[in-house]
């Protein structure tokens, strides 16, 4: 729900990616009935929308005085299994997806956008309340954890990346999935992938809408702040296939983690990474403060780490690990989080699409205890200074991270969005700590425009790197296809 630049020339930042001011850069679409359009013969090509909108929607803030209620303990949400057809040409619920497609407006007859005015309120806390006692459960115990010796290992040379390609649109209408139909989830972003049991992937995405959807970003009804989808596909070269969602109602995507919906208090919950150790599963997430900040910019109120004992039906947001975001410049907000060995290592950047990298790690025994963190300062892992005080390993802009190990090649891998080259870029390592190579551009803004995103699939491997893409005249997410030579 990012605020919208449009910017006159060069490459700027927006509120949901990079915006380059050219002509959109020929992509290669898959042919009508083409495997990797849809499911269905009769389904149209998926294109992608054009950087005119057809709708332009002016939101319109207004303040409005909030007394802050305690943030209690949720009651258990609803939560319903689905079925889906066998045939995925079915639509298991046209009752509540196949509504009377309104007729064309005048703006639309005229073949210029229609605005749209709406009014948003923007909301000024005033403290309420506090919890009752008792309703809070207790703070782990804090421990002590050494200083430790770290060095930074040899850079290794650049990725050399080859053929990119798009695979398949992932969400929406026309897509592989069909989510649309299936799930109501007809514009969403993000797709943040992780392998939560042997043989199944876990895809989280982030603002989600459903009827009355209408580009650019996520504009319509039904809002969840974040959804959560589950595979078991492993041909990625046609797309990837959802089995299913987490549901709560008949073909309804349940939102997983809750947000109060206050603008300017907590507008929306953001997941930037997920992992899964045992039968437990860990999401990382932002609790985002307002998007309406400064053109390309958003602020939050902390970054923070939610757990799923039963497999991602339901969520519990920790309410000791947390990284407050202390004046709006702490890092952390935005984490990507990899097991690996006997830890867990944290890459974290401030809000915003700007900042610089910077690492932690964690006992895999201690994820929810935040005393027990080592941060990487100049050359140890160290809990002196907290999580103000990691030296950056990879230097700013840097957004929306995502990081693996590669076990085949026995190397670390990371892609993020570089505003500076208008790209989502790789880089690789043999530590964490780096020295990381210098980054190549993968997805490009000027194919791409608006482009954020690019989470790795996990299961990518030797010179096949797939990746999800989202792009905010689009609202959707796109599985990308490069090789790395």
């Amino acid at each position: 729900m990012a605020g919208r630049l449009v910017a006159v020339l060069g490459a700027v930042v927006v509120g949901a990616g990079v915006l380059v001011c050219a002509e959109r850069a020929a992509v290669a679409v898959p042919e009508a009935n083409a495997v990797g359009v849809g499911p269905c013969v009769g389904d149209p090509v998926a294109t992608h929308e054009p950087l005119v909108p057809k709708t332009i929607e002016v939101p319109i803030p207004y303040p409005v005085v909030t007394v802050l209620p305690p943030q209690l303990p949720e009651p258990a949400p609803k939560r319903v299994v689905m079925e889906l057809p066998a045939d995925p040409c079915t639509n298991p619920c046209p009752d509540l997806t196949d509504g009377p497609v309104p007729p064309p407006g005048l703006a639309s007859r005229l073949g210029i956008p229609e605005v749209l005015l709406s009014l948003k309120p923007f909301h000024f806390a005033v403290p309420g309340p506090g919890a009752q006692p008792g309703s809070v459960q207790p703070r782990p115990a804090r421990v002590d954890p050494p200083t430790e010796p770290a060095a930074q290992t040899p850079q290794r040379r650049a990725p050399r990346v080859g053929a990119v390609r798009e695979v398949a649109k992932e969400t929406g209408a026309n897509s592989v999935n069909r989510t649309d139909k299936r799930w109501q989830v007809d514009g969403t972003d993000l797709g943040i992938m992780w392998e939560s049991a042997p043989g199944e992937i876990a895809t989280a995405f982030g603002d989600t809408v459903g009827r009355g959807f209408h580009p650019p970003g996520g504009m319509g009804t039904d809002w969840r702040s974040n959804v959560l989808a589950f595979s078991t596909d492993r041909d990625l070269s046609d797309g990837m296939t959802y089995d299913r969602m987490v549901t709560d109602d008949r073909c309804h995507a349940a939102e997983v983690l809750s947000s109060r919906k206050l603008d300017n208090v907590e507008v929306t919950t953001i997941p930037t990474s997920g992992f899964a150790i045992g039968d437990r599963q860990y999401l990382s997430y932002m609790a985002i403060r307002t998007w309406n900040s400064i053109p390309g910019t958003f602020f939050t109120n902390y970054g923070g780490i939610a757990y799923s004992d039963d497999h991602g039906q339901t969520w519990t947001k920790d309410p000791y690990a947390r990284w407050d975001n202390i004046f709006g410049l702490a890092n952390f907000q935005v984490s990507a989080m990899v097991p690996h060995g006997d830890h867990v290592y944290v890459f974290g950047t401030p809000n915003t699409r700007l900042g610089a990298v910077g690492l932690a790690r964690v006992p895999k025994d201690q994820i929810l205890n935040t005393t027990a963190y080592q941060y990487w300062r100049d050359g140890q892992w160290t809990p002196v200074g907290g999580f103000a005080a990691a030296t950056p390993i990879v230097d700013a802009p840097a957004g929306e991270l995502s990081v693996r190990f590669d076990a085949a090649r026995n190397i670390w891998q990371m892609s993020y969005l570089e505003t500076a080259k208008a790209a989502v870029v790789i880089r690789e390592s043999d530590s964490p700590q780096g020295e990381w190579s210098e980054s190549t551009p993968t997805v490009t803004a000027r194919a791409y425009p608006e482009l954020y995103g690019g989470f790795i699939h996990p299961w990518s491997s030797g010179s096949d790197l797939y990746l999800n893409i989202s792009t905010w005249s689009d609202y959707n997410v796109y599985l990308m296809h490069a090789t790395v030579e």
